[in-house]
């Protein structure tokens, strides 16, 4: 039950987190694992999920999709960072979950987000719980887990990128591998139009009409990132001033304020492979190619200095 303090809290979260689905069917998306019928949709509703790996681009659902596998097998939720959090942390939530199996026969799922940053020691602490049922673990990263994911945990985690390029086997063969995609431009839009009209934890009270062309270009520029969407949304309407008839009217200029520019992911691997692929663009005599990576890498923000240094190196050899 819900005190005055968290409801207020709740209230001032962001539009993305209040609006965050909370069962499978407001679930938008993913339709080729959650969809009715579907594998991991089966296993979530009878309550058989094993340890699997959720991996995709930031923005389509896989933290949300864990803490709907909590809601809907009725198991208890706790949540860590793996930045703040320590072996004593996960200690605890050991033991309780230990309290919670014992007493009440309840599940215990732990969402571990950014789980790429967990030491060895704070992966070995929570093994034996893995092995022996008592914690679910369920990971959430944007990098790379065959390079930064401590290979003694078997856990369900969600990442970025393929898992197959460089995990070990012995992880592999005991995961389940569901592949996440972006979203679509018309699942971007649904998500919006949805928080426009929810009254309880979206714009429904407010008066509110936006342009189809101002939520068509959020949803083209975000990507299939519905967070980075709704984060536009939520600017765009608390930024603009109501007009005379008391309606906050979002136009296409509001909306190109909101969302900007995309911004493009660069995490270690995928820099290296963009600057692979700008070298043999280099070696091949491409020089549309060429401009077209050293462009990425630019606007991706890589130290342009790096980059002149490999042309260097490329010039002599």
């Amino acid at each position: 039950m819900q005190d005055l303090f968290s409801s207020q809290e709740a209230a001032l979260s962001p539009l993305a987190d209040r609006m965050r689905p909370r069962t499978l069917d407001e679930f938008i998306g993913q339709g080729h694992i959650v969809g009715p019928g579907r594998l991991l949709r089966r296993a979530i509703e009878a309550d058989r999920m094993t340890s699997s790996i959720f991996y995709g681009p930031p923005g389509c659902g896989k933290t949300t999709l864990a803490s709907i596998i909590a809601g809907t097998t009725h198991s208890a939720f706790v949540q860590l960072n793996a930045v703040t959090s320590g072996v004593a942390d996960v200690r605890q939530v050991i033991k309780e979950a230990q309290d919670r199996r014992s007493l009440y026969g309840q599940a215990t799922y732990l969402l571990l987000d950014e789980c790429h940053r967990w030491s060895k020691s704070q992966s070995d602490s929570i093994l034996p719980a893995i092995e022996r049922g008592i914690i679910r673990f369920i990971g959430s990263t944007t990098e790379n887990p065959y390079f930064s994911i401590n290979n003694a945990v078997r856990f369900i985690g969600s990442t970025t990128e393929n898992p197959l390029v460089s995990m070990t086997p012995a992880i592999v063969s005991r995961c389940r591998i569901f592949q996440f995609y972006p979203l679509s431009e018309a699942d971007v839009i649904l998500a919006m139009r949805r928080a426009l009209a929810d009254r309880e934890r979206g714009f429904g009270a407010t008066a509110v009409e936006m342009d189809e062309e101002a939520m068509r270009h959020i949803a083209r520029i975000a990507n299939g990132d519905v967070r980075s969407a709704l984060g536009a949304l939520e600017l765009a309407v608390l930024t603009t001033e109501p007009g005379e008839d008391g309606v906050i009217h979002i136009t296409m200029e509001v909306a190109e304020e909101s969302i900007q520019k995309p911004v493009i992911r660069c995490d270690e691997s995928l820099y290296y492979d963009m600057l692979s692929a700008f070298c043999k663009s280099l070696r091949g005599s491409d020089a549309d190619a060429a401009m077209a990576w050293f462009a990425r890498l630019l606007y991706a923000g890589v130290d342009p200095r790096l980059i002149a240094r490999r042309i260097i190196a490329h010039a002599s050899e």
